[in-house]
């Protein structure tokens, strides 16, 4: 197989490519709804259930305040990218953007773990936990930041510099309408 081809619509396939920085990757996607829905369904999932048990332990309204934060948060990047895409004439590569965006995210999962591990054991060999910890996050942080980058840029067929400005724009934009009534909530 070239270096460009790629299996249609693997998602595993894709997800592991995308992962190593491999731009056929994102071929692996569908480019239909039905495929994005499929790749949102499972960010609304977890969310939906955790609400739902934390209606018996926080009660409903702050259960389902959380879970409309969270689903402002998870929706709010395509709804966002979307538009960026149509503004720089991309609505057509946004399906598959938005795609294997959405199933990228468990890359996000994954290294978590690997990175509490090691975050365990650099603990055990005498490193701060809390400089532990930041090490972690800001590692995660950069490469879902290069991530998303890297989707914007080969998926959207963004050149570099825009493809930041992209993920900037998305990312400041996400926050800001989850941030700011947070912190303009009484009791915050």
């Amino acid at each position: 197989m070239s270096q460009h081809a790629a299996p249609r619509n693997s998602v595993l396939v894709g997800i592991w490519r995308i992962a190593r920085g491999r731009a056929d990757g994102v071929g692996c996607f569908g480019a239909t709804p039905r495929a994005f829905l499929f790749s949102l369904a499972p960010l609304l999932a977890f969310p939906t259930v955790g609400a739902v048990l934390a209606v018996f332990s926080d009660g409903p309204r702050r259960a389902l305040t959380g879970l409309g934060m969270t689903l402002c948060a998870l929706l709010l990047p395509p709804v966002l990218s979307f538009e960026l895409a149509r503004f720089w004439n991309r609505p057509d590569a946004w399906l598959r953007f938005a795609t294997a965006f959405n199933w990228c995210q468990w890359i996000l999962l994954a290294l978590a773990c690997l990175g509490m591990v090691a975050m365990s054991l650099a603990i055990d060999a005498g490193v701060d936990e809390s400089s532990a910890n930041q090490a972690m996050l800001i590692g995660l942080g950069c490469y879902g930041i290069w991530m998303q980058w890297f989707l914007a840029s080969k998926a959207l067929s963004l050149p570099a510099a825009r493809a930041m400005l992209f993920v900037i724009l998305v990312n400041v934009g996400t926050f800001l309408v989850v941030a700011v009534p947070m912190a303009l909530a009484p009791g915050s």
